[in-house]
């Protein structure tokens, strides 16, 4: 398995400054090439949101098109998140008009499920809407594969992850949670750096096999079930540098890693959840008191079953 993991990592890692830049994968993209559409999930981000979308307009839409279609799907922001993406050139739909028949249930997996049906590409590019001082190569670094080599359909994004002013300890819930889950279990994946990280590419026609976690779940969720899918050979990395952005507090990771931990326990043994909840404690005046909060439990079903995304693709 170590030889398997390892072969894999000579084959299928990159650095995107070893790869062909954007200007040269336009070229390789063509004009009738693969149409690219990057989404963010964004929920109170127009701190950032706006500069990432600018940088993706100026540097891989008019430079160079490489990108087709760039959507922000707003989750309920209470900000200028929208207002501020929109002036900045992303189109922006809200979550809530996407399927309406079907009620939308908060988190981001939720979010990412539905941006299939409002994009067009051949290709989406998944970009959280937290990041500082973003980099195009955060999105052509993971393209690129998509278009230069046929058999990879999985690109995710590896980086340094700095907490603050130390560099590497970022990405708590990974090192505790996912890496030890992943080693365990499923250790074809014991590659990947950042298995959790937001920023990954993946070709639409295995996206809509696939079913979504709603809630933090589902970067893992669709890992796993992708190497179930179509084999670790058409999964790949490449290094993009540093990822900075907002890190959680201790109790957010905690129902983060909650989370993860279901994902991974349901494609173990698709059996019951005895109790798909996790008490926390806070302490107050009187001593510490408990506050209880569900944990994520629902998953979106593969795209392709959704009626309204077949006959929209048919269209």
């Amino acid at each position: 398995m170590l030889e398997e993991v390892e072969r894999w990592l000579a084959r299928r890692s990159w650095s995107a400054a070893d790869r062909p830049q954007a200007s040269a994968q336009a070229v390789v993209k063509g004009t009738h090439g693969p149409g690219v559409s990057v989404v963010l999930p964004a929920l109170n981000e127009a701190e950032t949101v706006g500069d990432i979308v600018a940088t993706i307009r100026r540097e891989l839409m008019e430079k160079v098109r490489l990108v087709d279609e760039l959507v922000v799907i707003d989750s309920g922001s209470t900000d200028a998140t929208a207002d501020v993406a929109r002036r900045a050139g992303a189109r922006v739909v809200h979550r809530d008009a996407i399927l309406p028949r079907l009620p939308a249930v908060p988190g981001k997996g939720e979010v990412l499920w539905r941006s299939l049906l409002v994009t067009s590409g051949d290709i989406l590019c998944f970009i959280d809407a937290d990041l500082k001082d973003f980099s195009a190569d955060f999105v052509s670094g993971i393209v690129g594969p998509l278009l230069t080599e046929p058999d990879v359909q999985f690109v995710k994004a590896m980086y340094d992850r700095p907490l603050g002013e130390v560099a590497g300890q970022g990405g708590r819930v990974t090192e505790l949670v996912a890496r030890p889950l992943l080693n365990l279990h499923w250790p074809l994946l014991a590659g990947f750096v950042q298995p959790l990280g937001g920023e990954y590419a993946v070709r639409r026609s295995l996206l809509e096999r696939l079913p979504f976690p709603v809630g933090y779940g589902v970067e893992l969720g669709l890992l796993v079930d992708a190497l179930h899918t179509v084999g670790l050979d058409a999964l790949a990395q490449v290094d993009v540098g540093v990822r900075v952005h907002r890190h959680q507090d201790g109790q957010a990771l905690g129902r983060m890693a909650a989370a993860i931990y279901r994902t991974a326990q349901v494609r173990l043994s698709r059996g019951h959840l005895v109790r798909p909840s996790l008490t926390q404690f806070e302490r107050g005046p009187h001593g510490f008191v408990p506050h209880t909060h569900p944990i994520d439990t629902q998953e979106r079903p593969p795209m392709r079953e959704i009626e309204e995304y077949t006959a929209r693709r048919a269209a």
